[in-house]
């Protein structure tokens, strides 16, 4: 069996729902996934937008999530439910979609790594680039879910 992510909220491929998107209601959407590999000891989810007039831009990460979890509800976004790192917009927290008007249809990968680690030890308040070149040794397998968006 493949490690596979999903959302109940939208399918791989297709249209982010308003509630999930930055300048709607910026909730985190639930998340699901089975088929962990064997030896994973934690996750870490990353939210990226390749598409981004900039180039890659992060808009969520959350780390150390225990191996036994097989989900994240919506909206887990608030600080308190889990170690979260420091997006592109400054924040450690969930921001969604929010490409600019006019700028066609973006792409946002959710990426689900298993880890042969418990915790990533980083020291405090961390940017997801970071988080990511911490986890990269550690990394034995990922599991992607991509939505898209497009302001209007």
């Amino acid at each position: 069996m493949a490690f596979t992510l999903e959302s109940p909220a939208f399918g791989n491929g297709q249209t982010i729902p308003e509630p999930y998107v930055r300048n709607g209601g910026n909730l985190s959407p639930p998340l699901r996934w089975k088929d962990a590999p064997a030896g994973t000891r934690s996750f870490l989810l990353v939210v990226e937008d390749p598409d981004a007039p900039r180039g890659l831009f992060r808009h969520w990460a959350v780390y150390d999530i225990a191996a036994g979890r097989d989900r994240l509800p919506e909206g887990t976004a608030g600080p308190e439910s889990f170690s979260q790192g420091v997006n592109d917009f400054g924040n450690a927290h969930y921001d969604g979609p929010q490409p600019p008007k006019g700028h066609g249809v973006h792409h946002y990968h959710f990426r689900l790594s298993a880890l042969d680690v418990e915790t990533l030890e980083t020291g405090g308040e961390t940017g997801i680039a970071d988080l990511l070149a911490h986890a990269g040794p550690h990394t034995i397998a990922t599991a992607d879910l991509v939505g898209t968006y497009e302001s209007r």
